[in-house]
C-alpha cells in the first residue's frame, strides 16, 4: 500500500465515522491521531481502515470504529477524567481514551490481549494507560472512583461492583442483553438521587465473563 492510498484510507475512515454519527470534535481527533492499522494482526491487516469488527486473538473481536466512536462520544470525557476500561482487547479502544482523559485504567481476562496492548501503548508512547489482568467483572475496587466507565463485553445488566465504582456524577456506557442477542448500548448516568438510563442504539458484542481466560 502506498503512502497515498494510506492518506485516502484514511480519509475515507473518517468520513465513514461522521456519516455514522460521530461528531464530537475531539473524539474525532483522537480517532485521528490512534492508527487502527497497528492493533491488527495477520489476515486481517488489510481491513483495518474498514469500518466493521474484526477478528483479534483469544476469540475475541476489534469493534466497529464507529461504535467505538459513538461508545466514546457517549462517555463525554474531560482532559480531568479517570476511566476505567473492561475488556481490553487489541488495546484500540484504549489507546483512543488515552487522548481523551488524564487517565486510562484497562483490564482484560487474557493474558495474551494485554501484554500485546500493553506492546503497542509503549510504542505510540501511551504512557497514562495502565493495562491489567483480571476479571473486570469486578472493576478496579484499588483505583476507585472512575469518572468514566466504558464496558466493551454485554452483560444481561450493568455489573454491580462497576456501579459501586463509578463516582456520583460519573457516567458508564455498555452494552446490555443476552449474548446471543442484539443488545442495547445503554448510558447510566449516577447521580445524587440514583441511576438514570439512557439507551443509544442497537449493538452485538462478545459477553461479558467472569474468571480468567485460558491465554
Amino acid at each position: 500500500m502506498t503512502d497515498d492510498d494510506l492518506a485516502t484510507r484514511k480519509m475515507q475512515f473518517l468520513y465513514a465515522l461522521r456519516s455514522k454519527g460521530v461528531t464530537d470534535k475531539r473524539v474525532l481527533q483522537a480517532m485521528e491521531e490512534i492508527d487502527r492499522g497497528p492493533f491488527i494482526r495477520g489476515l486481517f491487516a488489510e481491513r483495518a481502515y474498514e469500518d466493521m469488527p474484526l477478528p483479534i486473538a483469544c476469540g475475541q473481536t476489534i469493534s466497529q470504529p464507529s461504535v467505538v466512536g459513538l461508545m466514546t462520544q457517549a462517555l463525554g470525557i474531560t482532559a480531568r477524567d479517570k476511566v476505567l476500561e473492561v475488556g481490553t482487547g487489541s488495546g484500540y479502544q484504549a489507546a483512543i481514551l488515552a487522548k481523551l482523559a488524564r487517565r486510562v485504567y484497562t483490564i482484560d481476562r487474557h493474558r495474551r490481549l494485554v501484554q500485546e496492548a500493553r506492546t503497542i501503548f509503549d510504542e505510540l508512547g501511551l504512557h497514562t494507560i495502565t493495562a491489567i489482568i483480571g476479571d473486570g467483572s469486578y472493576g478496579l475496587p484499588d483505583q476507585a472512583p472512575f469518572d468514566r466507565i466504558l464496558v466493551t463485553a454485554a452483560a444481561e445488566d450493568p455489573p454491580g461492583p462497576l456501579l459501586k465504582q463509578l463516582k456520583v456524577g460519573g457516567i458508564m456506557v455498555l452494552p446490555v442483553g443476552q449474548s446471543d442477542a442484539v443488545q442495547s448500548l445503554i448510558r447510566v448516568h449516577k447521580t445524587e438521587s440514583g441511576l438514570e438510563y439512557d439507551e443509544l442504539r442497537d449493538v452485538r458484542f462478545v459477553p461479558l465473563l467472569e474468571g480468567l481466560g485460558k491465554e
